[in-house]
């Protein structure tokens, strides 16, 4: 658990490293306001870019639902924020999904979801993801682990464009 508490804000510091160069200007002022401590702002900033399909701002709306940072915890949110950006191929979204799923937060705990998630965010070079879907897989069966490849090979061949 204590793992999972450091990791998340870890995961969406650095997603902020990120951005692509020409990053929209309201992006940036939601991003200088979550910086300082100003939710709400940052909240009105992303809302509508998040509305309009951007990944990064819909993976930053899901960790303030997340955290209760600016907005009520919720964690139904959260996760619907996450899987918007995630079916965008948004590698911090997966592994944001991979860990609500490892640890069943306001989603049943479910190691080959967890797994699915983390390999896909692994296929993407994100070397983090590597350990986290070896510490699950030592709770998993041989047929979890080949149900959450399969499950991650079709979410790849559904999403690839």
């Amino acid at each position: 658990m204590r793992l999972h508490r450091t990791l998340t804000p870890s995961l969406f510091v650095l997603s902020l490293l990120f951005w692509p160069a020409l990053v929209h200007a309201d992006y940036r002022a939601g991003a200088k306001a979550y910086t300082l401590g100003d939710y709400a702002t940052a909240f009105k900033e992303w809302r509508p870019l998040a509305e309009q399909g951007d990944a990064t701002a819909q993976y930053s709306l899901g960790t303030m639902y997340r955290h209760g940072q600016g907005v009520p915890q919720d964690d139904a949110q959260a996760r619907g924020w996450y899987l918007k950006a995630a079916e965008q191929g948004y590698v911090f979204a997966q592994a944001a999904l991979g860990l609500i799923y490892q640890h069943g937060q306001g989603v049943l705990q479910d190691y080959v979801q967890a797994h699915m998630w983390f390999n896909l965010t692994a296929a993407q070079g994100y070397k983090y993801a590597l350990e986290l879907r070896s510490i699950i897989a030592k709770h998993m069966t041989p047929e979890q682990i080949a149900e959450a490849q399969r499950l991650a090979r079709e979410w790849l061949a559904q999403h690839q464009k």
